[in-house]
């Protein structure tokens, strides 16, 4: 039976009773830990996905129909009660540690509850963040999803159920969006109708969906195994399928002509606000889109003049533009095959994972993978990714790679996405955060879009610190790397503040960059679907490089990057407000 969305717990417990009774003499600090969990029971049973993902599987059965009216209503009242719940602890009662758990409960709940003033439920999907894609994954057998046991097999076949009533609200939302005007480029759901065409296939086994059936474990018994095969079969046939297709056709036949032609998300109803709120919450900061505008046009600027540095050690005879066609165009900048490229990257594993040993002191006990972009999803998909690991470490972090056109994926950008996907980057962050077991499960499993990205390009900025970046060639790909994140925060808010078309973004990420038609045309579309996304990178890698030179400054030979990357890392996802105030009171710590 469909579960309510509600807490299964009971908020009345004994124990709620104690801990939160206002004047109960209580150690606050428990008082909060104690309402901080209770939080997160109550937020898994809502976002089954989130439990799976964290390796809590007593939901696996379940998909939340998180578009309903239901579920929202649900979701931010949850938000809402436990923010007033806050409000009976006195924060400068709690210890360090505790106040540092307050600061970010209260900030999450803020902005949570603000998210609910925009109707992101209206257009629920685009090529690149796409439901259906994300649940195919899920359903092939090497994703979030175990497929160990019959349980697992008879989880996701509930699962299927869930993602269906998720489809028909989709359309049904969409509808209503039509209606008010709230719609998405054309561009963007053009590009999402072959990922979803992908999965209408004539016979079940042609399907993703039927991986975990040729995967099936030898331990599973004979009778199992053919009941399951028979009930995936079906399963696919006659609910999957037609699901993708009703969306599909819906898209198509509906949505198509209501779609809008302006790019920007100032062109649909309250879109100034709203891209206005995505700017702050994804970015942790106050900047506007204005600053962040001109932040973005002098890094430009800047690492202009440091690639010309590069031009200088190779040699190369001639302006910017005709070095950036050199590197984009020349066969010994190409990957032969798509063998060789996925070859290439796993020969960077056991390197850069010894030479870590430098900067840090604290290393993830989980491993991670490394995997090509599945082909329905990789035209439109970024040339990297990553997704985290169980908490035990028993499911890999993986390391995605895209190989479509391999024309787009120079071998001098390698260096740098592996370094940001994986060692020290996501992978480092992530998994790390994951294994701090003293700290409350909101900390360990949330993120900051910031925080995460920024420390995913600042750990591209420690290449050569960790010896890699030999070749100038790769140096120069890191500085495109950069350089990329820096044109980011000029088209994005370009497209989204300033009201650019695609053709403007492109046609000055061509002009700026040493980058590719394709990956180009990606990217813009990209932040089109996702705005402010973008922004978060090189603001996050900003403010971390800030911190870092301040706290060299003020310690000088005292300074230790192993002990300052520790405090980068040893409390989970931070705001960069929190980040700041945190490295400042080390500095001062380590000052005396």
């Amino acid at each position: 039976m469909k579960k309510p969305y509600r807490s299964t717990i009971a908020a009345s417990s004994a124990l709620s009773t104690v801990l939160w009774a206002c004047g109960s003499g209580v150690d606050h600090g428990e008082q909060l830990n104690a309402m901080v969990e209770e939080y997160y029971e109550e937020y898994l049973t809502m976002n089954p996905i989130t439990a799976t993902s964290i390796g809590d599987h007593r939901y696996d059965d379940q998909f939340a129909n998180s578009l309903s009216e239901q579920f929202r209503t649900a979701a931010l009242d949850l938000e809402r009660r436990y923010l007033e719940a806050a409000t009976d602890i006195d924060p400068e009662s709690l210890g360090d540690q505790d106040h540092l758990t307050y600061d970010l409960f209260v900030y999450g709940r803020n902005l949570n509850i603000e998210s609910y003033e925009f109707p992101s439920h209206l257009i629920p999907m685009s090529q690149f963040f796409s439901t259906p894609n994300f649940f195919a994954t899920l359903g092939s057998g090497k994703s979030l999803h175990p497929f160990k046991t019959v349980q697992n097999y008879d989880d996701f076949l509930s699962r299927m159920d869930g993602f269906l009533e998720w489809i028909d609200q989709a359309i049904a939302n969409m509808r209503i969006g039509m209606e008010r005007g709230l719609v998405q480029p054309r561009v963007l759901m053009e590009r999402s109708l072959p990922q979803l065409e992908a999965h209408v296939v004539d016979n079940a086994e042609e399907s993703i969906f039927w991986g975990p059936i040729n995967d099936m474990p030898d331990s599973i018994p004979e009778a199992d195994r053919n009941r399951l095969a028979d009930t995936y079969r079906t399963a696919i046939t006659d609910k999957l399928v037609p699901a993708y297709a009703r969306l599909h056709d819906f898209i198509r036949d509906e949505y198509m002509p209501r779609t809008r032609e302006i790019a920007g998300i100032g062109a649909v109803p309250g879109g100034d606000d709203w891209y206005a709120y995505l700017v702050r919450s994804r970015t942790t900061t106050a900047l506007s889109p204005s600053e962040i505008h001109d932040i973005g046009l002098a890094e430009v600027a800047r690492i202009h003049e440091e690639m010309q540095g590069v031009m200088d050690e190779v040699g190369f005879e001639g302006d910017r533009d005709a070095f950036f066609d050199f590197v984009s165009t020349d066969p010994q900048f190409h990957f032969e095959s798509k063998e060789a490229m996925l070859a290439a990257y796993e020969g960077l594993r056991e390197d850069v994972d010894s030479k870590a040993l430098a900067l840090f002191e604290r290393f993830p006990n989980a491993g991670y993978e490394i995997r090509p972009v599945e082909p329905f999803r990789e035209r439109s998909f970024a040339g990297g990714s990553y997704q985290a690991p169980s908490p035990d470490g028993t499911r890999p972090g993986v390391f995605y790679v895209n190989t479509y056109d391999l024309s787009s994926r120079p071998i001098w950008d390698m260096e740098s996405l592996f370094l940001h996907e994986a060692v020290p980057g996501h992978h480092f962050q992530i998994a790390l955060a994951r294994e701090l077991e003293e700290l409350p499960r909101f900390r360990r499993f949330g993120s900051f879009t910031a925080y995460t990205e920024g420390w995913g390009l600042y750990a591209e900025s420690l290449g050569k610190e960790l010896g890699v970046y030999q070749d100038p060639y790769q140096y120069f790909g890191g500085l495109n790397a950069e350089l990329w994140r820096a044109i980011r925060l000029v088209v994005d808010t370009g497209l989204h503040e300033k009201g650019w078309t695609r053709e403007q973004v492109i046609d000055y990420m061509l002009e700026n960059s040493a980058t590719g038609e394709t990956t180009a045309i990606a990217e813009a579309e990209r932040y089109m679907a996702l705005p402010g996304q973008a922004l978060a990178y090189k603001i996050g890698q900003l403010k971390i490089r800030e911190l870092r030179n301040r706290a060299e400054a003020a310690l000088g030979d005292r300074f230790d990057v192993r002990a300052f990357h520790s405090q980068v890392l040893n409390d989970g996802p931070l705001p960069m407000s929190v980040l700041e105030a945190k490295i400042d009171r080390w500095i001062v710590a380590q000052s005396d």
